[in-house]
């Protein structure tokens, strides 16, 4: 099996996979290995999930009574309470 070692590692993100590998009842290799296979899996760059999110968004039927509403009158009636 290939080895893989990798210099000057950012040790808040080590950190961040021991705790999470923890949790998950795994090493941290195995850890490791799991990150990396599912940001591998990604087909997608983020700019192109956020636009399929956003035409998602835009996409909903909103009714009328929704449209109507004034979220800037309904913060400051929050805010005055």
């Amino acid at each position: 099996m290939p080895l893989l070692q990798v210099r000057d590692f950012p040790e808040d993100i080590y950190k961040k996979i021991s705790v999470v590998a923890k949790k998950q009842k795994r090493t941290i290799a195995q850890q490791v290995i799991v990150l990396l296979e599912k940001g591998l899996e990604e087909k997608e760059s983020c700019r192109e999930r956020r636009l399929a999110v956003l035409s998602r968004i835009a996409e909903r039927n909103v009714s009328q009574e929704a449209q109507k509403i004034d979220a800037v009158a309904l913060i400051r009636e929050d805010r005055n309470r």
